[in-house]
């Protein structure tokens, strides 16, 4: 089956009802953020979620522009939102040198957080505040942001953290700004043992506070803590990468984590109704690879990776915190002679004239005139988007 270009995804969850079938199937196991995501995505630029209309002033032709569903799981919408996302922060982020560190977790434990979602947000700050700790004994205090990564590029669940931290920063007192920090061995050590113990205490003391889910293999409470001291005893991945003060590189390496779609669409390399393969590049080897999956196990993969509503997926930390940034930010600008400009969020015909060359509001008819907007149609909330959800995943809906 050949695919429109540009709305891949959308066509595998429609074609053959594939996705109407899998919610049928699945239905008690799908979370309600899934289901809403997946409304948009399907509905993004469509007559559902309405549309504006645009009139060309020379000669008067009407053009209608459909709204977009604004998710992060939406291939065309993500793109924006990281797009706007390292554009601003290109800004507003101090340009000084940073350090990337990646904080994994033993494959044996993925399985114990996918049934414990609530984890997510006690397992956030950890990262943060090992550094943090490691810092301040060295004098400094850096600003620090996080963000949550929960798939590999094959789209296996694999939840671990991406840190950024700047290898400068205000003292203790927060009077001065120190420029150098340099984390030496015995400090990526440290940090690497005091990942491990965190959380594995934490695993513990939820375990023994009856918060914690645990997969049917342990016959006991015991089992369950014998295993988690056998993982304590084990070497955890903790990568730090090498210091950086490439501010665009510095951006966008977390810029891409934080709102696009677990897949592109331009891995999408086949879909033939039944099979979907698409491209992964593999870090062991250092080549690309294809993976083959049965549309169900295609749709299985990537929805797990939905975060819940209002989950923060970045999160800042020390002078970086939105709490405390507003007075604490401009003082380091200034220690490093940074003038921060106000940026707004590119509109989608900007991206599209800044990405493209070509301004989608250009009369279609005259090929002389811009065009204005004369009104906006606005159709459903999603509210009524889920009370439409079969009627949007059956023929002819569009």
């Amino acid at each position: 089956m050949e695919l429109i270009k540009g709305h891949k995804l959308r066509d595998i969850f429609l074609d053959n009802h594939h996705w109407w079938q899998f919610f049928l199937t699945y239905t008690s196991l799908i979370r309600e953020d899934i289901i809403i995501n997946i409304i948009k995505l399907i509905t993004c630029r469509t007559t559902f979620l309405g549309y504006r209309n645009y009139q060309c002033d020379s000669c008067y032709g009407l053009k209608p522009v459909f709204h977009t569903c604004k998710s992060r799981f939406c291939p065309s919408c993500g793109k924006k939102a990281t797009d706007n996302w390292i554009n601003k922060h290109l800004e507003l982020l101090p340009k000084t040198r940073y350090q990337h560190i990646t904080f994994t977790f033993p494959a044996q434990l993925q399985p114990i957080f996918w049934l414990n979602r609530h984890l997510t947000n006690k397992l956030m700050p950890i990262p943060a505040k090992l550094i943090t700790r490691t810092a301040y004994k060295m004098g400094v205090i850096p600003g620090i942001f996080v963000a949550l990564h929960t798939f590999g590029r094959d789209l296996k669940r694999n939840m671990h953290f991406h840190l950024s931290t700047t290898l400068s920063g205000l003292s203790r007192d927060k009077t001065k700004f120190i420029p150098n920090l340099r984390f030496n061995r015995r400090n990526l050590e440290s940090v690497k043992s005091s990942w491990r113990n965190s959380v594995i205490t934490l695993l513990k003391n939820e375990f023994l506070q009856g918060n914690l889910k645990i997969p049917s293999q342990f016959d006991s409470d015991n089992d369950f803590l014998t295993w988690l001291e056998m993982l304590a005893n084990k070497k955890w991945v903790v990568h730090f990468a090498k210091p950086s003060d490439n501010h665009h590189r510095n951006v966008t390496y977390l810029g891409r984590y934080l709102k696009r779609p677990p897949i592109g669409e331009t891995r999408i390399k086949n879909y033939d109704g039944q099979f979907v393969t698409f491209a992964y590049f593999d870090h062991h080897d250092k080549s690309e690879h294809f993976m083959t999956l049965p549309v169900f196990d295609f749709i299985k993969r990537i929805i797990a990776h939905i975060p819940d509503k209002y989950f923060r997926v970045v999160r800042y930390y020390n002078w970086l915190s939105n709490r405390t940034r507003g007075t604490l930010l401009p003082f380091v600008y200034q220690a490093l002679g940074q003038i921060v400009k106000k940026i707004k969020d590119l509109a989608s015909r900007e991206l599209i004239i800044k990405n493209f060359g070509s301004d989608p509001l250009l009369c279609t008819h005259c090929k002389n005139s811009s065009m204005t907007l004369k009104n906006c149609v606005y159709n459903n909330s999603i509210e009524k988007l889920k009370q439409k959800h079969q009627k949007m995943v059956s023929p002819g809906s569009y």
